[in-house]
């Protein structure tokens, strides 16, 4: 079997669990049998005890007398065993083929009424579960899934022979398509700080909208979909994942804005909150910790669904499991009715200990899990070092970039795959796009790591107008639109955020041949300094790191700032690196990856919760830029 909490996408074999079959057989002679007492039984029957806790489900495979047992949660078959008279429609759909079993929660009982009603009916192929699923079984597994599928195509094709409008036509029509997502660029920050907000001021979440696919608009703008939202979820898989029911939002595109849905958005959350709270309070029975309160799953009317979770695999489940529920209500809705766990139902599943005893082999949350990082110069050295790091402690990351193909690449490179963002940090158009892109992605941005950059030098009687502007415009003029638009989201948020400008030892020290360069990295550091003052109030912490010389990986030392550098110290190109180790004090080399530590102690609340408007020079200690 296959062990308790491990995903069958990605299993390894140590995670599956060897027991003794001989040994597990006789527990069908008994009549009963507790949870507590199943899993220290199996715990005897494992081949090792170093092997992990079997699955729920154990004895359901193992007291069906077939060599392949597979149980699995098909839309069609749930449209079935979800719809009002479900026992009487498998009936109609596979007649004696077809084994009905009322809705027992997972354990021994439903694994020996399972085992039964396979040894009792040897001219029964499926067994359909009440709000549950879907058995099969064979002497091969090729036999065992073919008969999945073809439970599937028959269960298909029976609905379909049922079906109506869906959800009992539109309500409302849907908006076009750039209007839907212009409505979800302005509510989703404002969405994700409501979520990621309650009474123990729970973690921050990543949200994984749809406003596109089509079985998600019929639903949203579906007559009977508010309705049908409500009534619960349609099995225990899909329950873990949606919790017991979505927070629907009324929302009529065509005649009310982003603000009022905002509002509505807000509100729903907490009383979403506060009905999640009194539904615990109801069944509690053993001191169980309550669960965050907040809803994972958002219907906005004539508009979308928005999922929401701890991380973007959690989220993407959630969203995924959502079209699961809608496809289920769907087609049970079209055969009479949808029905759905209860609540006590619902509850002893959600809190069920078998089920919490999954969650403790879950590993800790990251530092920043939960957190969207956008990094702007994503592509080059220091950037791509930083996405990376920012990346291995659990952010999301918006790889930003003129260049798109290679914030594609760093962006794919990552431990846990970013996406990338083109935007000319000078165009304050391109930067809102680039914004936009991560707001639609993952709901909103936490840390902004302004990083963008160029070098120019020359004597100031050589350079040129067009050289002054340039430097100024990327370095000062790009780091406050990138700042600006940051501001924006994190406020509609609510939830604080980290910037982190990406400056120069030049902010500090003046820099012979570098006077565009040098002022305009001065500009930077000041302009921290001022948004540290006005984000203070919103806890918008804004910090500056000031690297020196950091060649290695650098575009910027590729161009001809490095023979322009050489030519003002009077050496040779290839010198470089040696000069600039000889002059710090600890006479070390500067690298990305020192660069990427600076910048994650000032995006982290862990590291640096009380820090802003701070300085920290990255650059071997340079006596002439030390702070005073």
């Amino acid at each position: 079997m296959k062990g308790s909490g491990s995903d069958l996408a990605t299993i390894q074999a140590h995670q599956f669990t060897g027991l003794k079959l001989q040994e597990v057989l006789p527990l069908m002679e008994r009549e009963e049998m507790s949870d507590e007492e199943m899993v220290a039984y199996l715990a005897s029957c494992q081949l090792r005890p170093d092997m992990p806790r079997g699955s729920i489900e154990t004895l359901l495979h193992a007291f069906v007398p077939y060599a392949q047992v597979d149980h699995t949660h098909p839309d069609a078959i749930n449209m079935i065993c979800c719809a009002e008279g479900g026992e009487e429609l498998a009936a109609e759909c596979f007649g004696d083929e077809a084994v009905w079993i009322p809705y027992i929660r997972p354990g021994f009982t439903l694994s020996k009424q399972v085992g039964e009603a396979v040894k009792n009916n040897p001219d029964a192929k499926f067994v359909l579960l009440a709000k549950h699923g879907l058995v099969t079984w064979g002497d091969t597994h090729e036999e065992s899934y073919s008969r999945t599928i073809e439970a599937i195509n028959r269960a298909a094709e029976f609905v379909a022979s049922r079906a109506g409008e869906p959800f009992g036509g539109l309500k409302v029509d849907p908006p076009e398509p750039d209007h839907r997502e212009e409505l979800l660029a302005e509510i989703l920050p404002a969405l994700r700080g409501a979520l990621s907000s309650g009474p123990d001021e729970a973690s921050h979440k990543i949200l994984r909208s749809d406003h596109t696919t089509e079985g998600v608009l019929q639903f949203v703008c579906g007559r009977d979909s508010k309705e049908l939202s409500q009534v619960g979820a349609a099995c225990p898989d899909h329950l873990v994942r949606t919790k017991i029911r979505p927070l629907w939002v009324d929302f009529d595109p065509e005649k009310e804005g982003a603000e009022e849905l905002k509002e509505r958005l807000r509100e729903g959350v907490v009383r979403y909150r506060e009905d999640y709270e009194a539904y615990f309070s109801r069944h509690e029975e053993a001191d169980e910790e309550m669960f965050d309160p907040n809803p994972r799953v958002v219907m906005i009317g004539g508009l979308g669904l928005v999922a929401a979770a701890k991380n973007a695999k959690e989220a993407n489940l959630s969203r995924d499991f959502a079209y699961r529920a809608i496809a289920v209500m769907r087609g049970a809705h079209a055969l009479g009715g949808y029905v759905s766990l209860t609540e006590e139902e619902s509850y002893a599943i959600e809190y069920w200990p078998l089920e919490l005893y999954k969650l403790t082999l879950a590993p800790p949350p990251d530092e920043l899990a939960g957190r969207v990082a956008f990094v702007t110069g994503g592509a080059g050295g220091i950037g791509s070092a930083v996405a990376r790091s920012l990346a291995s402690r659990g952010a999301c990351v918006v790889v930003c970039d003129l260049d798109e193909e290679g914030a594609g690449d760093v962006a794919g490179s990552l431990p846990e795959p970013g996406i990338p963002a083109r935007a000319d940090v000078t165009d304050e158009g391109e930067v809102a796009r680039a914004y936009r892109h991560a707001v639609l992605e993952y709901g909103g941005v936490d840390v902004v790591v302004s990083n963008a950059g160029l070098a120019s030098s020359a004597p100031i009687e050589e350079t040129s107008v067009e050289m002054w502007d340039k430097n100024h415009a990327v370095l000062a003029k790009g780091y406050f639109l990138v700042s600006r638009e940051a501001f924006r989201i994190m406020k509609e948020q609510g939830m604080g955020g980290s910037l982190i400008f990406v400056a120069s030892k030049n902010a500090m020290a003046a820099g012979k041949n570098a006077s565009a360069y040098s002022s305009a990295k001065a500009a930077e550091l000041h302009l921290a300094r001022c948004l540290a003052e006005e984000g203070g109030s919103e806890r918008i912490r804004v910090n500056t790191v000031n690297p020196d010389a950091v060649l290695q990986g650098s575009r910027i030392w590729g161009s001809s700032w490095r023979e322009e550098r050489a030519a003002a110290y009077g050496i040779e190109p290839d010198e470089l690196e040696e000069h600039y180790r000889q002059r710090n004090v600890l006479k070390l080399n500067v690298l990305p990856e020192n660069i990427a530590e600076a910048v994650l102690h000032f995006a982290s609340e862990a590291r640096s919760s009380r820090s802003t408007g701070n300085v920290l020079n990255v650059d071997g200690g340079v006596k002439d830029a030390y702070p005073r």
